[in-house]
């Protein structure tokens, strides 16, 4: 098919569209309202794991005072050591190796619940650190998000001005083309239709012989290496 003025002229408009869209994306209102929604996103299940964490190491906390609680009335039946031996006429040196085992595991436990209490205060650390970026980014999200629909309002006018130019222009034109157009900006893909530069595309490629025949015919073609669509002017 044919290139037409029209479709010409409706990449030209749309050019003015995408500029403000770019100018949009790239502002710091967009920027910081995109950043604190993120966050926000991600926040909730991020704060269920750390509960989750929590419940966990609490768990193990109790597990292992019961350990230790167990270990320590074991250790204490050894205090009456003499009477013991006297009364069962026993072996010293048998007990003395159990009451040393005892004390290596009391020992050990006890190194498990210091490192476990290290973790529980590193994971509270992280908690309240967690707790404050969030109260920041939800006093970002409040901030910005209000910024950036202003940002959007202050050129509302202007977007529908363009949108209308655009919709009767498309008026005039192919709607397969118009789709076909559409689609690839939406791959962000501008622009969308460009002029054959000495049987070359705009992104460098040359041309094979059969697109260049259908070119010189009046014809539009798809690069096959970047899909923009080109004409001969």
């Amino acid at each position: 098919m044919p290139i037409s003025k029209e479709l010409l002229e409706y990449q030209k408009v749309d050019e003015r569209l995408r500029r403000i869209e770019q100018e949009m994306a790239a502002s710091e209102e967009r920027k910081k309202y995109v950043q604190a929604k993120k966050f926000m996103e991600a926040a909730r299940e991020r704060l269920e794991a750390q509960d989750r964490h929590a419940v966990e190491l609490k768990a193990m906390r109790e597990e292992l005072i019961r350990r230790v609680d167990d270990t320590t009335k074991a250790i204490a039946e050894y205090n009456d050591l003499d009477e013991m031996l006297e009364e069962s006429g026993g072996d010293l040196s048998f007990y003395k190796k159990n009451a040393q085992a005892l004390a290596e595991r009391l020992r050990a436990i006890k190194a498990d619940l210091n490192a476990l209490i290290a973790e529980i205060t590193r994971a509270s650390e992280e908690y309240e650190k967690f707790k404050k970026q969030t109260i920041a980014m939800q006093r970002q999200y409040k901030e910005y998000s209000e910024k950036f629909k202003a940002l959007r309002n202050s050129r509302a006018d202007e977007v529908r001005e363009i949108n209308a130019q655009l919709a009767a222009l498309a008026e005039k034109i192919d709607p397969a083309i118009i789709e076909r157009y559409q689609s690839k900006r939406k791959e962000r893909i501008f622009p969308v239709i460009v002029p054959l530069n000495n049987w070359m595309c705009m992104c460098g490629m040359e041309l094979p012989l059969l697109h260049q025949s259908e070119l010189a015919g009046g014809n539009m073609i798809e690069c096959e290496h970047c899909h923009r669509i080109i004409y001969k002017p």
